[in-house]
Order: C-alpha cells, then sequence, then structure tokens
C-alpha cells in the first residue's frame, strides 16, 4: 500500500462512521466577532486528538491555535534529543480506534509489514512527521504562530482569548470552551534549580527544554543533572555532537529499574483511573514520582557507550559557583568544573506559573483544597496540581470562581494526579481523548439545554405520511 492508497482508505474509513456529519451546537452571536464552541491551546498530539474526538462528537466549529510554526508543534523537532519514542510502538493514541489513521498504517504504507516487524522503538523524527500527516488528512483547523497571552472570563459564560503573533488574525477571539492542550509544561513551567539561578550566569546553563548550541561545546566538558530518561537523552546527543565528556549527575544511590507505567498499561490503572476515590488516586499518584521511570535500556546504551560518558550515583549538587574556568559543581564525592550545565530536573505544576490564567488562577481548586494526604504519602508537588474533574474541567475554590472556571479544560501534565497518566502521555491519549471530548460537548449541550429541549417540545415535522382506510 502506498501514502496515497492509505489516504483514500482514510477518506473512506471516516465515511462509514459518518465524521464531520452536521452540527448539533447551536451557533452563538457576540458583539466581537465569531464564537468558536471551543478554542484548543496547542497544535501537537494533545491538541490535534483532541479536536478530532471533538469532531467525532459533531462539535466542528472549533479552532487550534499554537505559537510555532507549522510542522513543529511539540518538542519533537525543536527539544527533544531522544533517538525513539519511550512507549512501545504498538500502542495506539490519537486515531480513537480508526485503524487506517494508526502510526501503524503510516508506516506500513511507506515500508511494508516487514518493515513494521522489523522496527524496535518509533523514531522521534518520524512520529513528528506522522502527526503532520494526520493534521493534514483529517484537515484540521490550526493556526500557527500564534501565542495565546491572556484568558478573559466574559459575564455570558464566554472567554475572551487575547492572542498575538504573524498568524494571528486579530488581537482577540471569543470561545464558548477552552482546552489547554499545552503539554508537559502546560501546567506550570520547566523547573531550574535555585543554586544555579542565583549562582550562575545563563551563559553557562540551560534546562532540556531550551535550545542549546552544541556546535559551542565541541571538545568541552559538560554535566547534566537528573536521573531521568532525558538526561540521558541530553548526555548521548551531546556527545555525538562532539563534546569530549558529559557527566550525569544522579542523586538516588541506585538507577531506578522498575517502570510502572508499564504495569498500569497493563492493569487498567490508565483507563480507569478516573474511577479511584481521592485516596487512591493521591497515593498511586505519589507512588509514581517516589519511583520515577527510568531510561529505556537502548537510551542508557547508547549514552554509556560513549569514552566520555560518566555517571556519578548519589551526587546531589551542594553547590555551584561561577570561575574562571567555568562552573564549579560540589558534590559528596567532590569538586568538579565544567564548561557548560545542562539542567534536567522536570518541572513545577502550579496554576500560578501561567501567565494566560492570572486572572483566573486564584479561583482554581488544588488538591490541597480537596484532600489532607496521610503523612506518609502527602507530597506538596502532588497537592500543588489543580484538582480537575474527571473531564479534565478545572474545579473552583469558591462561587464566583465557577462562573470564571466555566468553559476551561487542563488537558495537559497538570492533570495527572485527578486524570492520571492521560493528557501528555502517548499511553494515556486514547483513553483520554473521548473523556475529554464527551466532556465538552456535555456542557455545551447542558449550557443551552433550555433551548435545546424547547426545539424538542415543540418538533412538529411530519414524517410518517400514510393514511388508513378500512376494508370494505
Amino acid at each position: 500500500m502506498s501514502l496515497e492508497k492509505l489516504n483514500a482508505r482514510v477518506k473512506t474509513d471516516l465515511s462509514y462512521i459518518n465524521f464531520r456529519s452536521s452540527d448539533w451546537v447551536r451557533p452563538l452571536q457576540h458583539s466581537e466577532g465569531h464564537v468558536y464552541d471551543v478554542v484548543i491551546i496547542g497544535g501537537g498530539q494533545s491538541g490535534l486528538g483532541a479536536a478530532f474526538g471533538l469532531m467525532r462528537e459533531r462539535v466542528s466549529n472549533i479552532l487550534i491555535i499554537d505559537e510555532n510554526r507549522e510542522g513543529y508543534e511539540g518538542p519533537w523537532e525543536t527539544y527533544a534529543r531522544m533517538v525513539t519514542l519511550r512507549t512501545p510502538k504498538h500502542l495506539t493514541s490519537i486515531d480513537l480506534g480508526v485503524p487506517s489513521l494508526t502510526f501503524r498504517s503510516w508506516w506500513e504504507a511507506q515500508f511494508g509489514e516487514s518493515g513494521w516487524e522489523d522496527l524496535d522503538k518509533i523514531p522521534r523524527g518520524e512520529w513528528m512527521n506522522y502527526l503532520r500527516w494526520y493534521r493534514n488528512i483529517l484537515n484540521l483547523p490550526v493556526l500557527n504562530e500564534v501565542k495565546l497571552n491572556l484568558v478573559d472570563p466574559l459575564e455570558e459564560g464566554l472567554h475572551r482569548l487575547h492572542i498575538e503573533g504573524q498568524g494571528a488574525p486579530s488581537d482577540t477571539i471569543i470561545a464558548r470552551k477552552v482546552i489547554l492542550a499545552t503539554g508537559i509544561q502546560g501546567g506550570g513551567e520547566w523547573h531550574v534549580p535555585d543554586l544555579v539561578t542565583k549562582n550562575l550566569p545563563r551563559t553557562l546553563y540551560a534546562h532540556t527544554s531550551e535550545e542549546i548550541d552544541f556546535d559551542a561545546l565541541k571538545n568541552k566538558k559538560v554535566a547534566v543533572l537528573g536521573g531521568g530518561a532525558s538526561a540521558y537523552d541530553n548526555a548521548n546527543y551531546a556527545l555525538s555532537e562532539g563534546v569530549a565528556e558529559a557527566h550525569v549527575f544522579v542523586r538516588r544511590k541506585e538507577m531506578p529499574r522498575i517502570n510502572p507505567i508499564r504495569q498500569m498499561e497493563l492493569s487498567g490503572i490508565i483507563e480507569r483511573f478516573h474511577a479511584l476515590s481521592d485516596e487512591d488516586k493521591y497515593a498511586a499518584i505519589s507512588h509514581f514520582f517516589k519511583h520515577n521511570q527510568p531510561p529505556t535500556n537502548d537510551t542508557f546504551g547508547r549514552a554509556s557507550a560513549w569514552p566520555g560518558f560518566r555517571l556519578h550515583l548519589a551526587a546531589p549538587w551542594l553547590d555551584v559557583k561561577e570561575t574562571a574556568e567555568g562552573a564549579l559543581v560540589t558534590t559528596p564525592q567532590g569538586n568538579f568544573t565544567f564548561d557548560f550545565l545542562i539542567i534536567s530536573t522536570g518541572l513545577l505544576t502550579e496554576p500560578s506559573l501561567r501567565p494566560e490564567l492570572k486572572l483566573v488562577e486564584s479561583y482554581i481548586a488544588r488538591w490541597s483544597d480537596y484532600y489532607n494526604a496521610p503523612n506518609e504519602v502527602a507530597n506538596s508537588v502532588v497537592d500543588a496540581h489543580p484538582y480537575l474533574s474527571p473531564g479534565f474541567a478545572f474545579s473552583s475554590q469558591d462561587e464566583q470562581g465557577k462562573k470564571l472556571l466555566h468553559g476551561l479544560f487542563a488537558f495537559n501534565y497538570s492533570a495527572l494526579i485527578s486524570c492520571g497518566l492521560s493528557a501528555s502521555a502517548l499511553s494515556g491519549l486514547r483513553f483520554a481523548i473521548p473523556k475529554l471530548a464527551s466532556a465538552v460537548a456535555d456542557e455545551l449541550f447542558i449550557d443551552d439545554q433550555e433551548n435545546i429541549l424547547e426545539d424538542y417540545y415543540t418538533y412538529d415535522e411530519i414524517e410518517f405520511i400514510g393514511e388508513w382506510r378500512p376494508k370494505e
């Protein structure tokens, strides 16, 4: 099969499920212009999948905006430096059960069934190519190079979105519902320890989420802080780009060896997480944070195979100073001097860190507002996450906040505690997107239920036109 034949098959399959049939949502009018039923912030895998899910719910008056240029949404062609995706290749995600929309179908259309059998894990760049194809074949409405600056709630249950960028049609757009499909960092910000930010100039360090000039680091010595998979991805990438030495510093005494996600994929925890009590949700994610994920064997093998690779276990950074030679790092194992530091310490999730939410974040309920965890599992990082509905809607701390937050959905990593491994993980997207799309559609329906029911009660279109005459 060729891509051309696959494209035809996709269109046929979608016609069989009556995709893009007429909308049921009644249009709204506003003095400031067109009212979108849903605006999705973020055109990466989560945003594209959410749009497809909504269209399957017959909600198509939607728009996706993304601050990146077309084809470079998400991390895959920007700051992601892994060679392959970490998830098993057979897991399905944003295809939502349509076989011709799967990555496997797209791959086999180019490389055949044997090509699929030969594939170990999905190459990072090929995943981005698949997302580009998915967007185009579904004709999803995306505006690129448009950034959301502020969510501005209106009294009538709408949201004015203040936007900017080359692709922006105006300064504002109006939406009934807003989905923040903003990825891993979308619920807070990437974290760099104060130890680094307060003691070093920006020329001596960068977070793994940032652009790094590896050409300038050729034949130099770098340190990577962090024990997650991205630390080894960046060490491997740096060494492949000509860095002389890459030292990875991990505070743990031993490398984590168990990946809890593999168990979650098989046990029903990912798809049924929403059914757990708050107590069990909190305990499950606290356990997840405690054990963390190890790097994949191939990721670690690639990095550790380089002669310049060094691993320092039980080596938290105690102090960092600028010297004439670069950055001096103090650990329990001694002092080390590096030309540059790469920080792989993850992120902080906290709605107050998001500038686009500054008008509403004080009303957003956190987990600490709803649940007082016992000491053995209590975790301040978990407490700071927003407390969301099973359909990813923000909850409010009070009645006033309910009106302001109505219509706002967090389909990003901040949903982890409330909705499990869902919005920003390929393992969970195929379960999460239908929940999100259904919740958004339900809310649109309930908002307009009075008019919808009135139309139902007054419906009088004649369908049956037969007549019965008694036989003589």
